[in-house]
């Protein structure tokens, strides 16, 4: 069973036929709409936010239909599917990737291995003394990141392969999950090319999907192994040491965010900016999400959200229609909207 089968069946369990099955491409690609930055928190699928970008509609599509086949999961409406029993047992006896941190770490990710594998390829060739090589990163912004690194470090450059090697090795023997080959053998060094994806999945007689996830999964745990312990691996923190958490809002949301700071009604912004309501209402649900400090009171009375909180505790958070059934007076933003500022509480 592929891996990737395994998440797409555990976000389908997650989503509960509350969201189209297309609802998981676009959170696996990491797009940057409020429905699916909303989708990944709601339904507490952040750590796969982002985790597979190059993922096509037609390979998705594949997998699809390849999970229909087998009778894991079932037709239950347009773009809607639900697990089967044979689909819940399939999910239960394939754990998911434990380090898999997509919301933390996608915006990094690429840029992480860039640095990982000119770091090593330089590093390399340092201990051997040659300077004839091709850097294996073309990124310049990249090559200019090492070299002010560099000049910074007070080590002998001979010596950085040896640490660099020591804190790998140490980093990897933390874990028992992760298989270092999926990376190591795709690393440069002297008069050594790493191998391309498709030579690993070779190599490893392993599916592309399984391949990329792996891949992704080794490089966070990379970043969240060093991030957890920096003083452990003083040379590999240098890779991570200037990664911020970005901003959370999209850029619609933000001009929506300015708009409501000067006093405009959800209302007044929607006709103002051309938008429907409901995209300015995803925009709020945005706001309680990220922004500590937003109220939503103007927008759902204190009783209802106390109402709210409650009916979700009893049959589970995620479940919006259930708690719409059972609560009449609420109307699905409000409950959206009190789910995002106290459903992770």
């Amino acid at each position: 069973m592929l891996q990737l089968e395994a998440i797409i069946l555990y976000c389908l369990k997650q989503l509960n036929s509350e969201r189209t099955i297309y609802s998981i491409y676009h959170l696996l690609n990491g797009k940057k709409s409020s429905q699916t930055i909303q989708d990944a928190h709601l339904f507490s699928l952040k750590q796969f936010f982002g985790i597979y970008e190059v993922l096509t509609r037609e390979s998705f599509d594949e997998i699809i239909q390849s999970m229909i086949e087998k009778k894991w999961i079932d037709h239950c409406g347009e773009q809607h599917y639900l697990l089967t029993c044979s689909g819940n047992s399939i999910l239960e006896n394939n754990p998911l990737p434990t380090y898999l941190n997509g919301w933390s770490y996608h915006p990094f990710t690429s840029l992480f291995w860039e640095r990982l594998s000119l770091f090593i390829q330089v590093t390399s060739n340092l201990v051997y003394g040659d300077a004839r090589y091709v850097p294996i990163q073309k990124n310049n912004d990249v090559h200019l990141w090492l070299k002010s690194e560099l000049k910074e470090l007070r080590v002998q450059r001979r010596e950085l392969g040896n640490i660099v090697y020591s804190e790998l090795i140490q980093c990897f023997n933390k874990t028992k999950e992760i298989n270092p080959s999926i990376l190591v053998f795709r690393l440069t060094g002297f008069q050594k090319i790493g191998l391309t994806p498709l030579q690993i999945v070779k190599k490893f007689n392993m599916n592309i999907h399984d391949y990329h996830i792996n891949f992704i999964h080794t490089l966070h745990y990379l970043m969240q192994a060093i991030k957890s312990e920096p003083s452990g691996f003083p040379l590999l923190t240098i890779l991570i040491k200037d990664f911020h958490q970005q901003d959370e809002l999209t850029l619609s949301s933000r001009k929506t965010w300015n708009l409501l700071n000067q006093g405009y009604s959800p209302d007044m912004i929607a006709k103002f900016r051309r938008l429907k309501l409901s995209t300015i209402e995803d925009h709020l649900v945005e706001f309680a999400l990220h922004v500590d400090h937003f109220s939503i009171d103007p927008y759902v009375e204190k009783e209802l959200q106390t109402k709210i909180v409650e009916i979700s505790r009893e049959i589970g958070k995620r479940q919006l229609k259930l708690i719409k059934d059972k609560l009449k007076a609420a109307t699905y933003f409000q409950i959206r909207l009190v789910l995002a500022k106290y459903g992770e509480k």
